[in-house]
Parts: C-alpha cells; structure tokens; sequence
C-alpha cells in the first residue's frame, strides 16, 4: 500500500504504470514521492516502494 494524494492505495509499479491507471498523462502533471521531485524521463525507471508518499499534481490551463 502506498499513500496517494493523502489516500491510501493498493499499488504495486513505476510512475507511469500509476499514471496509466489513474488516467492522466506525464505532460500535464508533476509526481513528488516523499517530498521529493522526480523527473518525468524517470518515470518508467521508479518504482514506489510500500509506504511511500505519493502526490500527483495536475496542472490545468486556462486564462
């Protein structure tokens, strides 16, 4: 189980695998694990690890 977004989440993969799931797209969003900035080319190479602390932010545009 890790932490996403405050919630708890049954996961199991690497960065894009999550964001596969929760349907959004790298180009739009920002991933920190445990308060840290992963960078998007790492994505298919981080794996979460159980406990770990997920936020996934999104960005939106507008004007």
């Amino acid at each position: 189980m890790i932490f996403l977004n405050g919630e708890e989440y049954q996961f199991k993969g690497n960065l894009m695998d999550l964001l596969k799931i929760i349907g959004l797209s790298k180009d739009t969003v920002a991933i920190l694990v445990n308060s840290e900035i992963i960078k998007k080319e790492d994505y298919n190479f981080y794996y979460v690890k159980e406990g770990d602390y997920v936020e996934v932010i999104s960005f939106v545009g507008g004007g």
